[in-house]
């Protein structure tokens, strides 16, 4: 849906004012971001209203805020910064390109289900290892509120630490620090984190099946994409099952198919190996918070090893008597070019009695 049009629109017809009544107050967190981001490197501002933040953020650096008005104001501050009107839900920049990303009071405006997937395109955006500053208000509200102080009628989503570590996870950064920050004005929850080398969640709301994976390997990480490898099958099966149009195309398969994407542990390995127990547990509980949640109809484990683990450790392929939170539970055998026994007929047949699953509810 995109940041709420209303919203937008209070920005446009009253940015001066805005501008007037706000201040950069968080400065030398902004002057921490840029000096942790590599030299020459590219970095953002996301939301950059009137541009408090431009001057400490370091160059080169992209404005990017969905009012025009606010851009207009934000060249006065920087004039050697890059403006770009644009959506914090549909960002249009090219992959690994920017170094730094700030996001103060921004992402706020996103609803609570649709903040997975606005991070995954962040992720998408940023390199490996690339420095986030998050700021998003502190609560459990979620809407338009009309008695919004001195500018009403905007609508925001609250979050609470713990959520908020999950969606920063699920959507592939590292946390290095969550903080509140209770302001004159609101009350904040700050994020710390780098973009890791893994793969985000490509998940939101009205998911008909969630694919998840054991952990992503380096060349997916790499690639950006899961399943990526030539030899994997994953995606011509599910293109064969009618799950998906699109070869390699996890935000199509989202967007225009209702089919989630996730991994039960998000760190990228050379092998399922090096994965610890810890590991397994804690993205577990991860993966039954995301589900409980988001409420997908059913989840698909690709591959035995991550639902023995996390649940049954003597499961075979097929529906599963457990659920996992209030979803229906499938497994299928792994579309690894490495399990050659399995094939690509007996994948696509369990990929489509997956999706019967998912369509019983």
């Amino acid at each position: 849906m995109g940041v709420e049009r209303r919203t937008v629109s209070v920005y446009e017809e009253r940015a001066e004012e805005w501008q007037a009544r706000r201040s950069a107050a968080r400065a030398e967190d902004a002057d921490r971001l840029a000096a942790a981001v590599a030299p020459g490197s590219v970095r953002v501002d996301l939301g950059c209203g009137p541009g408090f933040y431009l001057p400490h953020l370091g160059e080169p650096l992209v404005a990017l805020d969905a009012a025009n008005a606010m851009l207009e104001l934000a060249r006065e501050q920087l004039p050697s910064a890059l403006l770009v009107r644009a959506d914090l839900e549909a960002l249009p920049l090219r992959d690994r390109s920017i170094g730094g990303a700030w996001a103060r009071a921004s992402y706020l405006h996103v609803a609570r289900a649709a903040l997975p997937l606005a991070l995954a395109r962040l992720h998408w955006a940023l390199v490996p290892g690339a420095p986030l500053y998050l700021a998003v208000r502190l609560g459990d509200d979620e809407g338009a509120l009309g008695e919004d102080g001195d500018f009403p009628g905007r609508f925001f989503a609250e979050w609470r630490p713990e959520p908020l570590v999950d969606v920063l996870v699920g959507a592939g950064f590292e946390v290095d620090e969550v903080t509140e920050d209770r302001g004159a004005k609101a009350q904040f929850v700050v994020a710390r984190a780098r973009r890791g080398r893994t793969l985000p969640d490509s998940v939101g709301p009205d998911m008909r099946l969630l694919v998840c994976g054991l952990n992503p390997s380096i060349y997916a990480a790499d690639q950006g994409v899961g399943f990526a490898r030539p030899g994997n099958r994953f995606w011509p099966a599910a293109r064969a099952a009618g799950l998906v149009t699109r070869d390699r195309d996890p935000l199509h398969a989202l967007v225009g198919h209702g089919i989630g994407m996730t991994d039960l542990v998000k760190r990228a390995t050379r092998g399922a190996a090096e994965l610890r127990v810890d590991e397994y547990r804690a993205g577990a509980s991860r993966l039954e918070r995301l589900v409980r949640w988001l409420r997908p109809k059913a989840v698909c484990f690709v591959g035995l090893a991550g639902w023995r683990a996390a649940v049954n450790p003597r499961a075979v392929a097929g529906e599963q008597p457990e659920r996992l939170a209030e979803a229906s539970a499938y497994v299928m055998p792994s579309t690894s070019g490495a399990n050659a026994r399995t094939p690509l007929d007996d994948l696509v047949e369990h990929l489509e009695a997956a999706a019967a699953l998912a369509a019983r509810g």
